[in-house]
C-alpha cells in the first residue's frame, strides 16, 4: 500500500465505499470495494481512486507511483501547450503621422495574432495636453482598425498624462475579413490614393488635422456598428 498524504487521490483501504467502477483497456465493471481490493493484490498493483464524485466512484488498478508519474507527465504537457499570454504595449504621440500610425497598427495585429493583449496608449508632453480629444479620436480610429483581430476590453480612459485603450485577442491564428470588410477596405483604399497628391502638400499642421478627420470616421462607424 502507497499512501501518500500530500496527494488528493484515495488507495486501497482509504477508499471506504461498498462498491466501485473498475476501469481498464478491456471496458469496466462494478464490484464489491473488498472483490476490487482483492484483484488488486493479485495483480500486485493499487486499487486507485480516480473519480470520487462518480456513482459508485471510478477506480484503476495500477501501481500507485506510475499512476501518479503519469498524472505528473500530462500536466506537464497540458502546461507545455499552453499560450502564455503578455500584453504588448504601443504608445502614440498626439501629432502620430500617417505612416507611424500604420507601422504601429501592424505591430498591433500580429500582437493580436500572436494571441497577445494589447495596451495602447497616447502620451502627452507639457501643453499637448490640451490635445486629448486628438488622442481619443486617434485610439478610437486604432480600435476601428483592429476589429477583425481585437475586442475593446475598456474604451479610451485619460489617465494622468496617458490616454489608455486596451485590446484582447478575438481568436487565436490568422483573422479572416469578411466580404464587406474587404469592400470597404477596397473603397478606402481608393480614395486614399486620389488624395496621394494633396497629402504630399500637407504640413504638420495638416497632418494633425488629417487624424482628427480619420479619428472622425472611425467614430462614425463605430456608431453604426460593424458591417
Amino acid at each position: 500500500m502507497k499512501n501518500d498524504k500530500n496527494n488528493h487521490y484515495r488507495v486501497n483501504e482509504q477508499i471506504r465505499v461498498k462498491e466501485v467502477r473498475i476501469v481498464g483497456d478491456n471496458g469496466s465493471t462494478v464490484v464489491p470495494t473488498r472483490q476490487a481490493l482483492e484483484m488488486a493484490r493479485e495483480e500486485g498493483v493499487d486499487l486507485v481512486e480516480i473519480s470520487p464524485n462518480a456513482q459508485p466512484p471510478v477506480c484503476r488498478l495500477i501501481d500507485y507511483s506510475k499512476f501518479l508519474y503519469q498524472q505528473k507527465k500530462r500536466a506537464k504537457e497540458l502546461k507545455a501547450k499552453q499560450v502564455k499570454q503578455e500584453v504588448k504595449e504601443i504608445r502614440f504621440g498626439p501629432q502620430t503621422d500617417e505612416h507611424d500610425y500604420n507601422f504601429k497598427l501592424k505591430h498591433a495585429k500580429e500582437f493580436l495574432e500572436e494571441g497577445n493583449k494589447v495596451r495602447a496608449f497616447v502620451f502627452f508632453r507639457g501643453r499637448s495636453i490640451l490635445f486629448k480629444e486628438q488622442g481619443e479620436v486617434l485610439l478610437l480610429r486604432f480600435a476601428n482598425d483592429l476589429e477583425e483581430y481585437g475586442k475593446v476590453e475598456q474604451m479610451p480612459a485619460l489617465e494622468g498624462k496617458k490616454m489608455f485603450l486596451y485590446l484582447s485577442p478575438k481568436k487565436a491564428g490568422v483573422a479572416k475579413k469578411s466580404q464587406q470588410k474587404m469592400d470597404r477596405e477596397r473603397r478606402e483604399a481608393e480614395a486614399k490614393a486620389a488624395d496621394s497628391v494633396a497629402e504630399k502638400n500637407v504640413s504638420a499642421a495638416g497632418g494633425l488635422f488629417d487624424n482628427a478627420k480619420n479619428g472622425a470616421n472611425a467614430l462614425k462607424k463605430l456608431s453604426e456598428g460593424n458591417d
